[in-house]
């Protein structure tokens, strides 16, 4: 199979959703797929208005229920793995979520925005994707809270 002849959503079914789920994150309580966070601009000419490009995170990852620890942004495989960081960083500032990952089905860039890592970003293989415990204890350094464990 030639990797640069799939879709982005392709890259999504194939290798980031398993790569995330072979990390232990739970796809029914855990990950949210596609999720629409502004519905657009609306844009106005004379007596003319339309509403522009409404916003999708390709993923969100939830620790436990409405606490989003994760944003990754995916791309099909004609793009460099961290070619979604960016806009994966500006989605997460509107969300408020600290942890940014990029995929184009080959591995990860992970932006950390806690600014608590010793690099702000890497580039991980499908295999190394954080467990929720392990973005869990980073946010939980960050924020100061206590650990729970996963309702």
């Amino acid at each position: 199979m030639d990797k640069k002849s799939l879709s982005e959503r392709d890259i999504c079914t194939k290798f980031i959703t398993p790569a995330v789920t072979q990390a232990g994150w739970d796809p029914m309580l855990q990950i949210r797929e596609e999720v629409g966070f502004t519905k657009g601009r609306i844009i106005v000419r004379g007596r003319l208005v339309t509403r522009g490009k409404a916003k999708r995170a390709d993923y969100v990852l939830y620790y436990k229920p409405n606490l989003p620890i994760a944003l990754i942004e995916a791309k099909d495989n004609t793009h460099a793995v961290g070619d979604g960081i960016q806009q994966g960083i500006e989605y997460a500032e509107t969300l408020e979520i600290p942890f940014v990952f990029a995929s184009n089905g080959d591995g990860f860039v992970f932006h950390d925005r806690t600014g608590t890592s010793a690099a702000k970003e890497i580039t991980l293989t499908l295999g190394q994707f954080p467990s929720p415990a392990d973005l869990w204890a980073r946010y939980s350094a960050w924020k100061g809270v206590v650990s729970h464990s996963v309702v």
